[in-house]
C-alpha cells in the first residue's frame, strides 16, 4: 500500500460513526484545540471491551489496516485486545492505535480527561484534554514530545487553562 495523504477527517468519521469507543491524543488533538502544529499520523486510545474490539476491527478492515512493518497483516480482535501499540497504514494513512498510553492509562483513565469535538453532521469525538496530553508529553520526554511542550502550553495559556 503506498502511503496516502493523511485523511484525518476521513479516519475519525468512520470509527465514530461506527460508535468505537476511542480518544483522540498526540498531534492531531493539539490540532483540534488550536495548537499550530503539524503531525503526521492519527493517535487513538481505544476501548478494550469485547464489542468495541469488534466494531474496531470491522472499520480497521473498511480501511483496509495494515501494520506498518508487516504489510501482509491486518489486525484482528485477538491483536488489538492489548495494552500495546499497533502502527497501522490505512487507506485514510497513518494510524496509530494503543490499548493504553505508556504509562497505563486505558480508555476508561482517560476519559475523565476528555473533551468533546463536533466534527459535523452530528459526529463528536472524544479528544484528550490539554493539560493531560501536556502530562503525557512531559512523562514521555522524547525530543518531538519535548519540541512540542512549549507550543502546547501556549495554546493552553490562550485558552484560559481550560
Amino acid at each position: 500500500m503506498s502511503d496516502p495523504e493523511p485523511d484525518f477527517e476521513a479516519m475519525l468519521k468512520a470509527p465514530a460513526e461506527a460508535k468505537v469507543d476511542f480518544i483522540v491524543m498526540c498531534g492531531v488533538c493539539a490540532v483540534l484545540q488550536g495548537a499550530p502544529i503539524s503531525t503526521f499520523d492519527l493517535d487513538l486510545v481505544y476501548s478494550r471491551t469485547g464489542r468495541n474490539l469488534s466494531l474496531l476491527e470491522r472499520v480497521l478492515q473498511d480501511q483496509k489496516a495494515v501494520y506498518r512493518e508487516n504489510p501482509d497483516v491486518s489486525p484482528d480482535v485477538s491483536m488489538l485486545d492489548s495494552p500495546g501499540h499497533h502502527l497501522l497504514m490505512t487507506k485514510f494513512g497513518p494510524l496509530d492505535l494503543s490499548g493504553s498510553t505508556s504509562s497505563g492509562q486505558g480508555y476508561q483513565e482517560l476519559l475523565e480527561h476528555t473533551e468533546h469535538i463536533d466534527l459535523g453532521e452530528g459526529i463528536r469525538v472524544h479528544i484528550l484534554d490539554l493539560p493531560t496530553l501536556i502530562s503525557l508529553k512531559e512523562k514521555l520526554g522524547r525530543d518531538q514530545d519535548r519540541a512540542v511542550l512549549p507550543i502546547l502550553r501556549k495554546t493552553l495559556a490562550e485558552r484560559g487553562g481550560r
